[in-house]
């Protein structure tokens, strides 16, 4: 399935948001749903996203007719193919991650030929 980075970058926030939302539940049974707009809200605020709100609500309404959300008393969900998408991005995120992780840690153990340029 073809997405945009758009729907991607949202998806990928709404998986992150839910991650830090149930971070002290992990232990128990339990996980936490947020609305539409409480999302909404807190991406706008976050300053991060630089989209209107109403381009916000469009991307979830595309999000949701892909089969990627769905809304479970007003609440947001993720489906089945939706998880398998947020894991494929963080998957791909966590390999640039990991890059450049390795590169602030590790120092090169011989000397490499390097040029000046101007």
């Amino acid at each position: 399935m073809k997405l945009t980075k758009t729907h991607r970058l949202i998806l990928y926030a709404l998986g992150q948001f839910y991650l830090q939302l149930n971070q002290p539940l992990k232990e128990k049974p339990l996980q936490l749903r947020t609305s539409k707009i409480a999302f909404i809200t807190f991406l706008l605020h976050s300053g991060i996203i630089t989209k209107q709100e109403r381009a916000l609500y469009k991307n979830l309404e595309m999000l949701e007719e892909k089969n990627l959300i769905s809304y479970d008393n007003r609440m947001v969900k993720f489906t089945e193919l939706g998880l398998q998408i947020l894991q494929k991005i963080e998957t791909e995120i966590n390999q640039f991650v990991q890059i450049e992780e390795h590169f602030k840690k590790e120092k090169p153990k011989q000397k490499l030929q390097t040029v000046i340029s101007s």
